[in-house]
């Protein structure tokens, strides 16, 4: 199993003194350390207007790491493909992957905070369409060898071929998924799979269940199924005191970042977003003793190294590692990051012992 660095810029929290581009910057430096310690990739979310995230352009953030770096992998996570026209995004993450020497993981997904959608214009409460057809095209647009035409219900072109081409044919894609439906559209378009273990707990029942069902959805489509993934929280403590802040530090990123992003009011909740609403009312109900291994890896090293085996037993090939969640200090999140290499991922086979050896 390999271990990726991950971020949604969580920056949404009140009497905050941290600004948003200092912490870009060491969102940046913490993604050139990744590298460095051995991980496998580092993956960046997407968020506008400080909903809840600051950095609004991973792939730029991406494109300094790629021309410092020359191993590590390079991922979104992910684009909201609605609000971004799919020639342009196909050209972009293209673009990347020829500069980084094929190193691009792709992946996309709907978004779930409407307020990220209004200033661009886009339909939040059709964004299910909108995405399907938009991730179909930039897939068709990096397969393609020639030009070609499309006339959709959402989006129509004459005659296009984008360049440059991706060095690698296909660029790895992943649908980041809180729904069956997004994992219905990962079976059929032949994608790897990305979920948050919270969300799998609550819709599912638990990470295998995801598997299954993905699994499943595969074989209905007759495709071969792609990488699954999955995000964690994550937070080292050597004693009570220790854990009792860092639970406190989740609480804070759930009632603060998370709530107010969600979709969880049911009078204004589109039809595919209505599962959201239970799990708005189930966080804002989290205490910090009900944080469990489906939602954090928290505790020592032996203890998180307990939680990831049964994440590998459920068949999941890559755990990205949420560091730097609810304001937890730049130097703290290199501390964690650093200890999390040298004690736990020792414990699990993967291409990191290639490299080191």
């Amino acid at each position: 199993m390999e271990f990726g660095y991950f971020t949604l810029s969580d920056n949404h929290y009140e009497n905050n003194t941290r600004s948003s581009n200092q912490f870009v910057a060491d969102i940046t430096a913490e993604a050139l350390l990744a590298d460095k310690l051995g991980m496998h990739s580092a993956w960046i979310g997407e968020h506008h207007f400080n909903s809840l995230g600051v950095l609004s352009c991973p792939d730029i953030v991406l494109g300094y790491v790629a021309a410092n770096t020359t191993r590590i992998r390079l991922a979104p996570a992910v684009t909201v493909l609605p609000l971004h026209h799919p020639i342009r995004v196909a050209e972009q993450w293209a673009t990347l992957d020829l500069l980084s020497n094929g190193r691009v993981d792709f992946a996309a997904g709907r978004g779930y905070d409407q307020r990220e959608y209004l200033p661009f214009h886009v339909s939040f409460a059709d964004n299910q369409g909108i995405f399907e057809e938009g991730l179909e095209l930039v897939r068709r647009l990096w397969q393609a060898e020639g030009r070609i035409s499309h006339r959709g219900k959402h989006y129509s072109f004459e005659d296009v071929r984008i360049t440059p081409k991706p060095v690698q044919r296909p660029i790895p894609t992943y649908v980041g998924s809180f729904s069956k439906p997004s994992i219905e559209l990962a079976a059929r378009l032949g994608c790897g799979l990305i979920v948050a273990p919270f969300a799998a707990a609550i819709s599912y029942g638990g990470l295998k269940q995801v598997a299954d069902l993905y699994h499943e959805s595969c074989a209905r489509y007759g495709n071969k199924p792609g990488r699954l993934m999955c995000s964690y929280f994550t937070h080292f403590a050597d004693n009570k005191a220790q854990e009792d802040a860092q639970r406190a530090r989740q609480i804070r990123y759930y009632k603060e970042c998370v709530i107010p992003a969600f979709p969880g009011d049911p009078k204004t909740a589109p039809p595919s977003y209505r599962y959201f609403i239970d799990m708005v009312e189930r966080l804002a109900k989290v205490k910090p003793e009900d944080l469990t291994e489906n939602s954090v890896l928290i505790g020592s090293p032996a203890r998180i190294i307990d939680t990831l085996k049964k994440v590998e037993a459920a068949g999941f090939a890559e755990v990205i590692l949420y560091f730097n969640v609810g304001l937890k200090p730049h130097q703290q999140v290199k501390e964690e990051m650093a200890r999390f290499m040298a004690e736990v991922a020792p414990a699990f086979a993967g291409k990191r012992k290639e490299h080191a050896a």
